[in-house]
């Protein structure tokens, strides 16, 4: 492929601290070599909005390195983002152009041809997508149709195939670590067992570094079913023995009890995922039940992914922004930009949904007592896997 004029990029799904640095990145050396970049705002969603036949508006904003001058300083994505798959687009995602599209009785309509003919219409010879797995699979389907596209990774979820690392990441873990600390202070002074969920979904990561950072009691991963009578037992015995009588739960939302499912609910999203949330009430209430003990029980959620990204987030945001155009500018497409054994590498991009990663928790979880069990590290990257 002859190396781009004029690219695109957008950003999809949840927001995560380090995606203005990536685009930052990016800009700056096109910029240097008089390639014209444009955004688009909301991710997918903001190429259903465009007009093939009047493809100037508000969802598309020119790039510049004045444009992307302080954009870094700040956490979230300043192209805005949205959960939209144009592949299965819901009636409340479609743009009132497009609402006939969509036949009575059908419940989503696939939009690619739309996507096809805007991305033909706005003159993009390479589209730079940043997303998780769900945002990612549809730039896998444009890959099958033909149009060069450069993925990079991001989630807090840190669960994408295919690389050791997502943007987010680390920002994420810095926060979780910072609030468990924190949360110490109401949980030793009224001499109760705090329980903390974090963000996740059915990847334990979160969890299990949060936990293995912050020296939390126990901590509870998606991957590995509760025996809650037995982890409260032993919550128990760390509150009678910690002098200030607290201990610390450090629960990841897809976390289950034995026998029973994860705590989601409302609807799904057009990725098929129903919310998750809520599974720390059901556990604190659990515990109140068997122990008799009074719980704090606090969700962290947004709080993990709000603000300015930390440096390890904003160092590898800003090598995968540089990688992503030294890979298109020199022809490549069809990649994922990922980090491997600790060395920035490139994958193809059908990796990113080649499946779920998941904790392996042979090496660095140890069932029986709920905590991680991370030892001989001698030779492992940095983040361990």
């Amino acid at each position: 492929m002859p190396a781009p004029r004029r690219i695109g990029i957008l950003t999809g799904g949840g927001d995560v601290p380090g995606l203005n640095s990536a685009i930052r990145a990016f800009t700056l050396r096109a910029d240097d070599d008089g390639i014209e970049i444009i955004g688009i705002r909301r991710g997918w969603g903001g190429l259903l909005e465009i007009d093939p036949q009047k493809p100037d508006g508000e969802s598309v904003v020119p790039l510049s390195r004045e444009a992307v001058r302080t954009v870094d300083r700040h956490g979230g994505t300043f192209l805005h983002t949205s959960r939209t798959n144009p592949a299965a687009t819901r009636r409340s995602e479609l743009p009132e152009a497009l609402r006939s599209r969509l036949p009575d009785g059908e419940k989503t309509v696939d939009l690619t041809d739309h996507v096809l003919r805007v991305i033909e219409a706005l003159r993009i010879d390479a589209l730079v997508v940043i997303g998780g797995d769900d945002t990612l699979g549809y730039a896998v389907r444009l890959d099958g149709e033909g149009v060069p596209v450069l993925a990079i990774p991001k989630t807090m979820d840190n669960d994408v195939p295919g690389t050791d690392y997502c943007i987010g990441f680390s920002t994420a873990i810095t926060r979780s670590v910072d609030f468990l600390i924190d949360l110490r202070t109401p949980a030793g002074s009224h001499e109760r067992i705090a329980v903390i969920e974090l963000f996740g979904r059915y990847c334990g990561e979160t969890a299990l570094f949060t936990g293995y950072l912050g020296s939390a009691d126990r901590t509870v991963i998606s991957e590995v079913p509760c025996d809650i009578e037995r982890l409260a037992g032993l919550l128990m015995e760390d509150q009678d023995r910690n002098p200030s009588h607290y201990s610390v739960l450090v629960l990841s939302e897809g976390a289950v009890i034995d026998g029973r499912h994860p705590v989601a609910g409302g609807e799904q999203d057009a990725y098929g995922h129903q919310k998750l949330g809520g599974v720390g009430d059901l556990f604190g209430a659990e515990i109140r039940r068997i122990t008799g003990r009074e719980t704090l029980v606090q969700r962290l959620a947004y709080l993990m992914r709000s603000g300015p990204p930390d440096s390890a987030d904003r160092l590898v945001a800003t090598n995968f922004g540089n990688l992503a155009y030294d890979r298109l500018a020199a022809g490549h497409r069809g990649e994922m930009v990922a980090l491997r054994q600790g060395r920035y590498a490139v994958v193809p991009i059908a990796t990113a949904v080649s499946g779920r990663r998941k904790v392996d928790v042979g090496r660095y979880y140890d069932p029986s007592t709920y905590r991680p069990r991370i030892t001989d590290v001698l030779g492992l990257p940095m983040f361990l896997t």
